[in-house]
């Protein structure tokens, strides 16, 4: 049965794809956030669209193609805005995100090509019941986090944190230690923790860990479910944790709620901007002064020259070797280590 599907990201904690389901509709009343279901893919004729699957690998989709994503809502600040409460009668959606966020798109950067229209098709259903990304979130017991955790957040999305928490884990790891990387905020696709992977962590996870297909919910009901993620980070005892929160803290994304939880652990902040002037923004409405600036911002030494005189904060050119040495004697000092 799986043959006939394209299985989206989202449903990499799920048994979709070696376990049989059927697809049928159901009436508006009973659709949610997070329910698994179906689209059928209508972009014209010889346009390409790509969406991201559950191993992580990108592939190009055809109209009538099938595909199992998430209803789940976005709101991107340079690419696109859209919910599944705007599907209409007409059962048309978009992928608003490649890694399968279904809804439809109400808003869209002039600069962002055009997703992957479908129609839905149904949810995906077994015994007569909705399947659901929570179906598949395991049993965790609460336990205290107090994991050291080198918190990456940035000025808006895009701005450059998941290259620099690539840095950050590669350094870590040449230390021996033992590194877990975590996207805590954001819209769910799996290439940013592939990302930290790849450069080395022992263990990655996110928010889909936890059945959230984007962490735009109520706050109280995001917190439930980022003390799960931070239960299931900690059980793995490592000595550090890299830390995403993806978008920037003023979007509703939730991730003042993070700051808020973790505040305690956070031994390392590492800010990255997409413009000057946004970090002194972010350090106004936040009382946030971090210990590192990189991203955008910092690419060039003029840039760096601009940060670091509009607020007294270090900044490094993360992508560029001879910055390495600095970034290596903070995270020495930050973590209290021998220089790595």
């Amino acid at each position: 049965m799986s043959d006939k599907y394209f299985f989206t990201c989202l449903t990499r904690i799920s048994d979709l794809k070696s376990h049989p389901f059927q697809v049928n509709p159901l009436p508006r009343e009973q659709w949610t956030t997070g329910d698994y279901v179906v689209g059928e893919v209508i972009t014209p004729m010889g346009k390409l669209s790509r969406i991201e699957l559950s191993t992580g690998r990108m592939v190009e989709v055809l109209e009538g193609d099938l595909i199992v994503g998430a209803f789940g809502i976005r709101r991107a600040t340079l690419e696109i805005v859209g919910d599944w409460q705007h599907i209409g009668a007409d059962g048309r959606m978009e992928a608003l995100t490649e890694g399968g966020i279904f809804g439809r798109e109400t808003s869209r950067s002039f600069l962002e090509p055009a997703p992957t229209s479908m129609v839905y098709r149904g949810h995906v259903m077994r015994n007569g019941q909705k399947v659901c990304m929570k179906d598949f979130v395991p049993d965790v017991v609460e336990t205290t986090y107090n994991c050291p955790t080198i918190m990456m957040i940035g000025t808006s999305m895009s701005s450059g944190k998941t290259t620099a928490a690539r840095i950050i884990i590669h350094l870590l790891k040449k230390a021996g230690l033992k590194v877990v990387g975590t996207k805590l905020t954001g819209a769910g696709q799996y290439h940013d923790i592939l990302t930290m992977s790849n450069a080395g962590a022992d263990k990655v996870f996110d928010f889909v860990d936890t059945g959230l297909p984007s962490t735009v919910c109520p706050p109280e009901e995001f917190r439930v479910s980022l003390r799960k993620l931070l239960a299931m980070i900690a059980a793995e005892k490592p000595d550090v944790v890299v830390a995403e929160a993806g978008a920037s803290p003023f979007e509703p994304y939730n991730g003042s709620v993070v700051l808020e939880e973790i505040k305690e652990q956070i031994c390392c902040t590492v800010l990255c901007a997409s413009d000057p002037y946004a970090v002194v923004g972010v350090g106004q409405s936040f009382g946030l002064t971090p210990d590192l600036i990189s991203g955008i911002a910092a690419s060039t030494t003029a840039g760096v020259d601009l940060v670091e005189k509009l607020t007294g904060v270090k900044a490094l050119t993360l992508p560029d070797s001879k910055s390495l040495a600095d970034l290596q004697q903070l995270l020495a000092k930050k973590l209290e280590l021998i220089p790595i």
